[in-house]
């Protein structure tokens, strides 16, 4: 029998000063699951770290080329998300965000393992101030598009609202009785019928228009 080796993420760090870089470097480096390339391969699912304190201008626009150029595969790691920031971080295509004092290697590991499925993952309270930061843009406008010929299914709305709760694709198939692969596949008709980035800018999505 043939044992293939397991597949590992390749991951590239961006970070604004030579020690960040080297922590991030040193902490990823212990994981087996993690393959470190240079920045700038540009290798097919790569996931890109990007360290940074505070998103000021030039971070901003650095995390909107990498999000463009990786897809949902980015991960934030700060110390601060003003409020404006936010909502914004999320649609440049940001899935998984980790503060800077909770960056052990463990958590950063957990973040690229949840962007390379696409998954996202979002510390508790980012969440409940996304879910606050929609619903104020929701109650400024005219009404809710829930009749849209984009609307979403009850399926749809019941998976993203425990999504929205903090669970995981597995937690989910249990709490609905689905398969996990039932779970991903609603979320990726989803997020592609829509052209979502991922499940955090679906949450997003789904807030800003009164599903959940």
């Amino acid at each position: 029998m043939v044992h293939r080796a397991p597949v590992r993420v390749p991951v590239e760090i961006h970070a604004s000063d030579p020690l960040s870089m080297d922590g991030a470097v040193s902490q990823l480096r212990r994981h087996a699951e993690v393959e470190l390339l240079d920045e700038g391969t540009g290798r097919p699912g790569t996931v890109a770290v990007l360290l940074a304190d505070t998103l000021d201008e030039p971070t901003l626009a650095r995390l909107r080329l990498l999000a463009r150029a990786d897809g949902p595969n980015a991960v934030l790691v700060t110390s601060v998300i003003r409020e404006a920031e936010l909502l914004q971080v999320i649609e440049y295509g940001v899935g998984a965000i980790v503060w800077r004092r909770e960056a052990t290697g463990h958590r950063l590991l957990r973040a690229v393992l949840a962007a390379s499925r696409g998954e996202g993952d979002l510390p508790s309270d980012l969440l409940g101030r996304l879910i606050t930061q929609v619903g104020r843009l929701q109650r400024g406008t005219t009404g809710v598009s829930a009749g849209t010929a984009s609307g979403l299914a009850p399926r749809e709305v019941d998976v993203l609202r425990l999504v929205a709760e903090g669970m995981d694709t597995a937690e989910i198939a249990g709490r609905l009785s689905y398969s996990e692969r039932t779970v991903k596949n609603v979320m990726h008709g989803l997020t592609t019928r829509l052209q979502l980035r991922n499940r955090a800018h679906a949450v997003a999505y789904a807030l800003r228009e009164g599903y959940i």
